[in-house]
């Protein structure tokens, strides 16, 4: 189901047929080192990722993490969607792209598409970001689509990380 599309994207829903997909994203280095280990090794375990995480979203939210693929091609390169833990109180907006599709503006291009899709269809009044301080990558793409860092601290169970917020009523005007 395709969820959001942009000039270059479409963003939809994650599904058992993306299995392989998602272990090479969640094994990829940076992933790893940035966002963190995911114990994904197999496509039987990513299966269950996406049933438990993605899915589930889906149908507890109206939103989840979406597969990211290019346009024309039909090219997965990332994952980017809106999340809701348990754990915190507000939506975040996530995103991975693989280590090929960087640098070509597609995870701005999604994240920015996920964010107006969420402020118009969900009437999303806050959405915010959870990072570590040392993901430059992340950090500029989220202030270059408006958020700001609010506060730092431990949000997730793990290290310290940064958590970036963008009040909606502004409607993304920021964004660039």
């Amino acid at each position: 189901m395709w969820v959001i599309e942009t000039a270059r994207l479409r963003l939809r829903h994650l599904s058992s047929a993306d299995a392989a997909f998602i272990v090479e994203l969640l094994n990829d280095a940076d992933f790893i080192a940035n966002v963190g280990d995911r114990g994904m090794r197999s496509v039987d375990d990513a299966r269950r990722y996406i049933a438990d995480g993605p899915v589930l979203s889906y149908v507890r939210f109206g939103f989840g993490l979406n597969l990211v693929e290019l346009k024309g091609s039909g090219v997965p390169i990332g994952i980017c969607g809106l999340l809701k833990r348990d754990t915190h109180p507000d939506v975040e907006i996530g995103f991975a792209t693989v280590p090929h599709a960087r640098r070509h503006g597609y995870t701005l291009e999604a994240a920015k598409a996920a964010m107006q899709w969420g402020i118009d269809t969900c009437g999303l009044e806050r959405i915010v970001a959870i990072t570590a301080p040392h993901n430059r990558y992340s950090i500029r793409i989220l202030e270059r689509l408006g958020l700001k860092l609010e506060r730092i601290g431990q949000f997730t169970a793990g290290a310290e990380s940064c958590l970036f917020a963008l009040d909606t009523v502004r409607k993304l005007e920021t964004m660039t």
